[in-house]
């Protein structure tokens, strides 16, 4: 870094399975500017880092040019840290090995560093969120797919290959539901997901042809957890149920999650968060009842303070500054 050029920004970027949210941030933590993009992994990955960059430079351009940022952080599914690599991402559709840090480098000519998105969101927790001052959390996000960091003694866990803290893919259900794009059954992502919660949806109509439903009026592939959210806070009893359900399998989960790493108290956020006590109450619920003696009453389960996705860029944007 040239004390001559100062640079005081770091550039991060939160890819999502359904858009991509980035912003410029300075050394404080504040957010100056920030825009989306949808992710669209269906075309190719240079596509996606063109039209990025499209969005980015007038930003960069704005507060000084390239010289003034020190690099740029990035969190995606599957984000190898050690790698700078996206690896067999389930939510994405790019296949295989993604080197998007260095495709980053490439085109914006900074430092780039990627880790794993919801990593990248604990970190933001950490630094500037509901997690500051914490030094054992866990986070979690309830998006399109689930995402988890996890911090043990004030250190985000990574483990052996870069890939630790995968707990939206344990298994939860004894040969559940079928996760389309890894083949696993039963995992936390296909229940506890905005994705799962729709699926739920049509489920609990399905069992129950006899339940009149406001989801009914909604054509299958329009129904979307927002939906069945709107319909719960209506009073309908099949919404509410799949919250219920939702809750319970989550809350299930976390209590493993307790066990396991002694959290201070779990981080919850994404989109899936917007409905609130629906989904809050019936996860606590579960997580007590579910816990062994010692662990019972002592976690915070909360919602993340931060403003949707300011959590991931901020994290992700400390990587590098």
């Amino acid at each position: 870094m040239s004390n001559a050029t100062n640079p005081k920004y770091a550039i991060g970027i939160d890819l999502g399975g359904t858009s991509t949210k980035f912003g410029i941030v300075d050394k404080d933590g504040h957010i100056l500017k920030q825009d989306r993009i949808p992710t669209d992994s269906e075309k190719p990955i240079d596509f996606f880092i063109q039209q990025l960059h499209e969005k980015l430079q007038p930003m960069i351009d704005e507060v000084g040019g390239k010289e003034a940022f020190i690099g740029i952080g990035m969190g995606a599914p599957n984000g190898n840290l050690y790698t700078g690599n996206i690896e067999y991402a389930a939510n994405l559709h790019w296949k295989g090995i993604v080197p998007v840090a260095h495709l980053l480098n490439e085109k914006f000519g900074l430092k780039a560093m990627l880790t794993n998105d919801a990593n990248a969101a604990a970190m933001g927790e950490m630094m500037y969120g509901a997690a500051k001052g914490m030094k054992h959390f866990i986070t979690i996000t309830l998006g399109t797919g689930v995402g988890s960091g996890i911090v043990i003694d004030g250190r985000m866990v990574v483990g052996n290959d870069g890939f630790a803290g995968e707990l939206g893919h344990t298994i939860v259900r004894h040969n559940g539901r079928l996760h389309k794009l890894t083949g696993s059954r039963g995992c936390l992502e296909v229940y506890a997901s905005a994705t799962g919660v729709r699926q739920t949806a049509i489920e609990f109509m399905e069992k129950h042809p006899e339940k009149p439903s406001l989801l009914r009026n909604f054509p299958q592939d329009s129904l979307t957890s927002e939906i069945v959210y709107e319909c719960a806070l209506k009073g309908d009893v099949i919404a509410k149920d799949v919250f219920d359900f939702t809750g319970e399998i989550l809350g299930e989960a976390l209590a493993n999650f307790v066990m396991f790493s002694s959290p201070q108290a779990i981080i919850l956020f994404g989109g899936l968060t917007k409905a609130g006590s629906y989904i809050m109450n019936p996860t606590k619920e579960a997580m007590e009842k579910n816990l062994y003696q010692v662990f019972k009453n002592k976690v915070q389960l909360v919602f993340s303070n931060l403003k949707e996705s300011d959590a991931a860029i901020l994290g992700a944007s400390a990587l590098v500054l």
